[in-house]
């Protein structure tokens, strides 16, 4: 296989804590296992080399295969994964880390994430202590959350000391967590999208199909391209090879600061996935 080389074809961002992160990276939530590792095989052959996984989505060890398969050197990666809601509390966080790890048959992980806060079990402000530890002892490079809201945030800011590098967030043109974003930013914090295309509805938007038409692009290349230019880390997933490349080849062009206001107007805020204050600790993912 031939795996693309030119890895600065990605724009790359600063972590708080020194550490790069590709902007684009390769998402895996809903791949069955079965296909896991075709699919980050071919993300990876088109140049990603971010890759999001989590506990639950259950292909963990499908995406190590697919790291290892592909001869790339380790630091060329940058590997995602998240704590699942179940293993909240510190300890229960490192042996859920060892089982990840293990899974992804990893020495290090990049980026270490709690999936969701489940702010009823009181139990996030001790994950992320285990998180810190993790970290001191190198075995992650960066922590951070997934769908923390900023109460959340504020509280863990204020118990352990320390901004986490990354908050993971549904975030699309309906729904730009414009809010959210600026206390972000004011924090250092990294704003990353999860379902960053809508899953589908705003792909046929007549605003974002305009766009396309004036740019000459797809709808998926224009959204990708509104979340590149605000800033944000953006996740796509497909598991069809020529929407993986399709959604790569975002680098080679700009938005107007007009098309990126009648995005921008686009706010509606629908979700497409629960509510972070609402969402329960047995919920599936």
């Amino acid at each position: 296989m031939t795996y693309r080389s030119e890895t600065s074809a990605v724009p790359s961002i600063v972590l708080n804590d020194g550490q790069v992160m590709p902007k684009l990276g390769y998402g895996v939530f809903k791949v069955a296992a079965e296909e896991a590792v075709d699919a980050v095989a071919a993300a990876l052959r088109v140049g990603y080399r971010s890759i999001d996984t989590a506990a639950i989505y259950g292909n963990e060890a499908e995406v190590g295969s697919a790291l290892r398969e592909s001869g790339l050197p380790r630091d060329e990666l940058f590997v995602t994964t998240k704590l699942w809601n179940s293993n909240q509390g510190y300890d229960a966080t490192l042996r859920a880390f060892d089982e990840s790890m293990k899974r992804l048959e990893l020495d290090r992980l990049d980026l270490y994430l709690i999936h969701w806060p489940i702010a009823e079990a009181g139990l996030y402000v001790d994950t992320f202590r285990a998180l810190q530890a993790l970290k001191a002892q190198g075995r992650v490079t960066s922590i951070g959350v997934s769908n923390f809201t900023r109460a959340n945030l504020e509280r863990v800011i204020a118990e352990t000391g320390e901004a986490p590098a990354v908050n993971q967030i549904e975030l699309h043109p309906y729904l730009p967590q414009t809010a959210l974003r600026a206390f972000h930013s004011e924090h250092g914090i990294i704003t990353e999208a999860w379902s960053p295309l809508g899953r589908g509805a705003e792909l046929e938007d007549p605003v974002i199909a305009a766009i396309a038409g004036e740019t000459g692009r797809t709808a998926a290349q224009v959204i990708l391209r509104w979340h590149m230019q605000l800033g944000n880390v953006a996740i796509p997933k497909s598991v069809t090879p020529s929407r993986i490349a399709e959604n790569f080849e975002v680098f080679d062009f700009e938005l107007t600061d007009e098309q990126l206001a009648r995005i921008n107007g686009l706010d509606n805020g629908t979700r497409i996935g629960p509510d972070p204050d609402t969402f329960q600790i047995d919920a599936p993912a």
